[in-house]
């Protein structure tokens, strides 16, 4: 066993599709924790539009509470409503409430799933708590409405400082995305920190790019980009053309980063079409489990996790419908579990 600690994994199971790949993905968590005798304890809560009938909001105190006595959660998606009266995104209240600063989204070419170039392999790191999510989303008046995009030196520094760091254990390039030409005061303050902090890694190439060229550079040369770091809104968008460029979001995995605490989902929404059909892709939501192993400090489950999943996509006979298979999203998980070795 490569780490003696016991850990508390909270399980939200979300609205929609999201307990279809979250169950998938905790076969494939199972035959880990057997294969490497991990010590994982399992925590069920709730949160999403599927628990307001019984608390009366999306984000019940209950859940924190929960979520505070364990070391991170395992997420499927939530279905955020839209309208200024309705209730705030769940995904935005764990990441505030813990301080999950660092959203962390790997994009690589994967085995039998069409990119649009081979060898691309980036990941996008964006500032999780603030930018034009932080919340200041209001109306004046009648005819006016405001929405305040907060930009603070302490998010810039430690964001930019993640991206840094993890680009030291991979290509060693990273590249800062603003529209600072515009946004001149708040992306100007971000790329000033960016290339003071980028003094401190002589060994690893930095770069910039404004948030529209580089969605055209991102289809034209992918395979030129490592890591890439930017503020929240550009991030997300970003993150979900990065990962329609290796295949589609169905395949997506991310990490919610913090100094204590950390949340794994898809990086894909509810889909609430095909709630309770069994059909989605559940690689993005065992992509995530892979990057919680890593973060755990199991290396080596993280990995047979990776082989058994491109194993899978390599054969092409076990695949969801978005990869042109017929198989459920269960049948997936299944298979994909049946590899761990």
């Amino acid at each position: 066993m490569e780490n003696e600690k016991k850990w508390k994994v909270a399980i939200i199971k979300g609205d929609g599709v999201g307990p279809d790949v979250v169950d998938a993905a905790l076969l494939v968590l199972d035959a880990v924790k057997e294969k490497f005798n991990l010590n994982l304890e399992y925590v069920p809560t709730e949160a999403g539009l599927s628990c307001v009938e019984k608390y009366g909001t999306n984000l019940p105190k209950e859940t924190l509470e929960t979520l505070k006595q364990t070391d991170c959660v395992l997420k499927g998606p939530t279905t955020t409503p839209e309208g200024a009266t309705s209730f705030p995104s769940a995904n935005v209240g764990i990441r505030k409430y813990f301080d999950l600063y660092a959203d962390v989204r790997p994009n690589k070419t994967l085995p039998n799933v069409p990119s649009i170039k081979p060898g691309v392999d980036m990941v996008i790191v964006r500032e999780n708590t603030e930018g034009m999510y932080s919340g200041l989303d209001f109306r004046v008046n009648n005819e006016t409405t405001v929405g305040l995009r907060i930009i603070t030196r302490k998010a810039c520094e430690r964001i930019v400082k993640y991206a840094f760091e993890l680009a030291k254990s991979r290509k060693k390039h990273v590249t800062f995305v603003h529209k600072g030409n515009v946004l001149k005061v708040s992306d100007g303050m971000f790329k000033e920190i960016f290339y003071d902090a980028a003094k401190n890694y002589p060994d690893i190439k930095a770069d910039d790019a404004h948030v529209d060229a580089i969605t055209q550079w991102f289809i034209k040369q992918p395979e030129f980009y490592d890591v890439v770091v930017t503020e929240n809104l550009f991030g997300d968008i970003i993150s979900d053309e990065a990962a329609m460029i290796v295949g589609g979001i169905g395949t997506g995995a991310s990490a919610n980063i913090g100094e204590r605490y950390a949340m794994f989902e898809p990086i894909h929404g509810s889909v609430p079409k095909y709630t309770g059909m069994d059909k989605v892709n559940p690689i993005g939501t065992i992509m995530s489990v892979k990057m919680m192993m890593d973060w755990m400090g199991y290396k080596s489950a993280g990995k047979s996790i990776e082989k058994a999943v491109n194993s899978v996509l390599q054969e092409g006979k076990i695949l969801t419908y978005d990869l042109g298979g017929t198989a459920k999203c269960s049948e997936v998980g299944r298979e994909i579990a049946n590899k761990i070795v």
